[in-house]
């Protein structure tokens, strides 16, 4: 039997990369739809083991580009779109840009998979769409509100995915993942922004608020989480979050981050860290128990001892000169 064939949009990011290692070693057949540039950089696809690389059909392209889109969405059978602008402080400077690539390109990839009659769509949430918990555990039923240009455009790309399905019954599935963290992420994220602080030799840790709480997902259980999505038919039409079901401060974290380290720190907030006041989210703790009703998953990095075990793959990842190398940790950029 034939391999599926499948199309992973922002492959060259972070969750990404990850997820098209999973896919490959799962026995798929894939296409990395990597963000155009003149110097055929890969991201960091360009990171990945070279027997992973070498099965790997790399497109680069626009998300934004409908025409482009559907050409390389054609001869496919499932689509894991994850590319989208995820930075919430650009957000505030830029927020038509985050029209353009969350709305728009989720809309260029729904149009292309409707009109190709691709077997499974799986469309990237994010946990930022809650907003602040006006209840925990945070479950799908949660009211959406937009505190970010950010979590405002996830929110309509997903009405947009969700909207696919039913209007024409293109079989969507909207995987909304809790705060993601591990090897290669973004140092705009919070954990990176520590450990990349503290590997590079300082004491005194620049953040912004310390006492709002998240739930953390190991890389690997979210990748894992789209596969197990993906194979169910009962997660077609809906909205999934991928959570560990165990809360923990910020400043918690960097703490255990510290130990994990076997360092010594002090933390300092920096005002250009801040968020807007209303725009802040304060609690995220999501209830994962519909995934668990309708998959297989089964997180393999949640509670304390999880977690600590995550941030331990993830500060060593990170340590690693060649990998710090990539950061600019005494530089805060939006």
């Amino acid at each position: 039997m034939k391999s599926k064939k499948v199309l992973v949009t922002g492959a060259d990011g972070f969750i990404g990369s990850h997820l098209v290692e999973i896919l490959i070693k799962s026995g798929y057949r894939v296409k990395a739809f990597c963000f155009y540039n003149s110097t055929s950089n890969w991201g960091w696809l360009d990171s990945v083991p070279e027997d992973i690389k070498n099965e790997v059909e790399i497109c680069l392209g626009d998300i934004r580009d409908p025409e482009l889109v559907r050409k390389e969405i054609k001869g496919c059978d499932e689509i894991y779109h994850l590319a989208a602008l995820i930075a919430i402080p650009y957000s505030y400077i830029s927020p038509s840009s985050y029209i353009d690539t969350n709305i728009n390109g989720t809309l260029n990839v729904i149009q292309a998979a409707k009109e190709f009659n691709v077997d499974r769509v799986i469309h990237t949430s994010t946990s930022e769409t809650y907003g602040t918990a006006q209840f925990v555990p945070i479950s799908e039923s949660h009211p959406l509100v937009g505190q970010s240009p950010y979590a405002a455009s996830k929110i309509g790309a997903d009405q947009m995915a969700l909207s696919f399905w039913r209007s024409f019954q293109t079989p969507i599935s909207v995987i909304r993942p809790f705060n993601t963290y591990g090897p290669r992420q973004s140092a705009r994220a919070v954990i990176p922004t520590i450990i990349t602080q503290i590997a590079s030799g300082r004491s005194k840790i620049k953040l912004g608020l310390i006492n709002p709480t998240r739930d953390f997902n190991f890389v690997e259980d979210t990748c894992k989480a789209y596969l197990a999505i993906s194979k169910s038919s009962e997660s077609i039409g809906k909205v999934i979050n991928v959570a560990s079901n165990f809360e923990i401060s910020i400043g918690e974290t960097a703490k255990m981050i510290a130990e994990v380290m076997n360092k010594s720190i002090e933390i300092e907030t920096e005002d250009i860290r801040l968020r807007p006041k209303d725009s802040e989210v304060n609690r995220l703790y999501g209830d994962n128990t519909l995934i668990k009703e309708i998959t297989d998953w089964d997180p393999q990095y949640s509670g304390l001892d999880g977690f600590k075990k995550g941030l331990e793959i993830t500060s060593n990842w990170f340590s690693d000169k060649k990998n710090l190398s990539k950061y600019k940790p005494n530089i805060y950029e939006i």
